[in-house]
């Protein structure tokens, strides 16, 4: 049986809750311990999948399909655990769940309630996957004192009332100010998110504190007394300059330990730190610097591409170096030539995507790259965008476009080289969808097979024939112009199993020209970059080197 750990939040959101209970994943593990982390979002959305980039930043997706918060890729990126449908849930879900029995008439016309309909739904959650391993993290979103997240509350005081004693702990994140007029730390904020905890019969085992200033000793024992919390146990979290530190920032200050203590677990096995502090030590002691344009239409939201982000920075660890990103808006390319902004850069990155806007900036980013012999990396739209460049400038088809903008071009019409996915395999049963299906969910989604070329880049570069990664898109590649445009030099040379739907084209006598229709950002790591991110760093340390 699994202990639990629920995280909460007060003060103020975006404290870094979702990078706690990472990094305490992470160091759990260093114990010898297994562990699984969720998401609970008290948003009404069922999932993220069809929120704004603009709204909620990236949408992380697992293996099975789920489209999930991006707090989960930071799970993934820290502990290795594959994610799963199962750790990620928000109110929407758990109300239509509940809404669906009661129209099956699963409830047997009970009166349906909050309490116990919605919270027991919530705890049947929870209890999912409860003997698999030994420590289960559950986030729970937003702050302490959010109306929409009063149930979720509720039944984590119902569910660690109702697990045997010393199987379930607290530990609630809050952010101490500084008044730089007075000089000092304020503690009430944190005193005042407590009490507001407790009065809904949640107390905190563990205190984690935000703070930019050092927190005195005297300031500590001061909220361990005001919050009936071991003074141990109030656990100070400062800024970092990078994400992966914090591993060996919590340790330091007694995270892990605060947490075991909390369970009673005595003597808690010595931490092996051996893979985090060779994090560090890549990213402290970089040899030298590579510039990539990443040019997309989110870039005002760096959470937008946060997965890319960070699996830039681990390409860059493989090889030692510090990988400066640059976010660049592709609608720019759209009125002034990419020249202008791009040659200053190593090598160029097109991420996903949807809709029409910006989209001809990137077909133009991705020409200059392909011109100019610069590295090139497109991702699902990015990969697609380079297709309808090659068959614009190459195979002399000047209206080669995409089905999914034809609805938004007026009277101009595309030849869709790019078409709307209608029918795919599945595991062992065929997907059929319509364009006109509801949005949510009805993408490809997941992870699916492809079959890669012997001899070409991409299976040199996986060091494999046969790979597999997660989708996310509704829109391919039409495999009817294969013909026309591997004549030109762009080579198909990843398709699924069954040989009907592109997942990698390459520019064979180019440095490195790849586009995928797949995401493999969401599958790399700190201590295991993923290959393709590896290796388009190293052509842009290539590149740099004959700068």
């Amino acid at each position: 049986m699994a202990r639990y750990v629920f995280i909460t939040g007060g003060v103020v959101s975006s404290l870094g809750k979702g990078l706690a209970s990472a990094a305490l994943g992470a160091l759990l593990q260093a114990r010898g311990f297994t562990v699984r982390l969720r998401k609970l979002d008290p948003y009404l959305n069922v999932d993220p999948g069809t929120m704004s980039p603009f709204e909620h930043g990236e949408v992380f997706v697992t293996d099975d399909g789920a489209e999930t918060d991006l707090d989960l890729g930071h799970y993934e990126r820290f502990t290795g655990v594959s994610a799963r449908a199962t750790d990620s849930v928000s109110s929407g879900r758990i109300y239509s769940n509940v809404l669906e029995k009661e129209r099956r008439g699963d409830y047997l016309g009970k009166t349906i309630q909050v309490i116990p309909h919605v919270t027991n739904e919530i705890k049947d959650f929870l209890r999912i996957g409860d003997e698999e391993v030994d420590f289960m993290l559950c986030e729970i979103g937003g702050t302490v004192g959010d109306i929409e997240g009063l149930p979720f509350f509720e039944a984590i005081r119902q569910f660690a009332h109702e697990r045997p004693s010393g199987q379930c702990i607290f530990m609630h994140l809050t952010l101490l100010p500084y008044l730089s007029a007075s000089g000092e730390l304020k503690t009430k904020p944190t005193q005042h998110s407590v009490k507001e905890l407790r009065a809904i019969g949640i107390a905190p085992d563990v205190l984690v504190c935000r703070s930019e200033k050092p927190i005195p000793e005297t300031e500590r024992a001061k909220i361990a007394l005001f919050c009936n919390v071991r003074p141990e146990a109030v656990i100070p979290a400062y800024d970092l300059t990078s994400i992966y530190e914090a591993p060996l920032a919590y340790h330091r200050v007694g995270l892990d330990q605060a947490v075991l203590d909390a369970f009673g677990i005595s003597p808690a096995p010595r931490p092996d730190l051996t893979r985090w502090k060779d994090v560090i030590d890549r990213l402290d002691n970089a040899e030298g610097e590579v510039r990539i344009a990443v040019v997309g239409k989110y870039t005002r939201l760096e959470d937008a591409y946060k997965s890319i982000a960070e699996a830039l920075t681990h390409g860059g660890m493989a090889h030692r170096v510090r990988v400066r990103a640059d976010w660049v808006d592709s609608e720019i390319f759209e009125r002034e030539d990419p020249a202008a902004h791009l040659e200053e850069f190593h090598a160029i990155l097109v991420p996903g995507g949807f809709g029409e806007r910006g989209t001809e900036g990137m077909v133009r980013a991705a020409q200059f790259a392909r011109e100019r012999g610069v590295p090139y990396l497109g991702i699902c739209l990015g990969m697609q965008m380079a297709v309808i460049e090659t068959a614009r400038n190459l195979a002399g088809m000047k209206d080669a476009g995409s089905e999914e903008f034809d609805h938004e071009a007026g009277e101009r019409r595309f030849t869709p080289v790019v078409y709307h996915l209608k029918e795919w395999v599945q595991g062992n049963h065929t997907v059929r969808r319509k364009a006109s299906d509801a949005k949510g969910g009805t993408m490809r989604l997941g992870a699916y097979t492809a079959m890669l070329t012997p001899g070409s880049k991409v299976a040199e570069v996986y060091g494999a024939t046969s790979i597999e990664e997660r989708h996310r898109h509704r829109y391919e590649v039409d495999i009817r112009y294969r013909d026309r445009l591997e004549a030109c030099g762009l080579a198909f040379s990843g398709m699924s199993p069954d040989g009907r739907l592109p997942e990698i084209v390459e520019v064979a006598d180019h440095p490195w020209f790849i586009g995928v229709q797949f995401h493999p950002e969401l599958k790399s790591k700190p201590f295991a970059p993923h290959p393709l991110f590896a290796d388009f760093v190293r052509a842009a340390v290539e590149v740099s080197r004959l700068v």
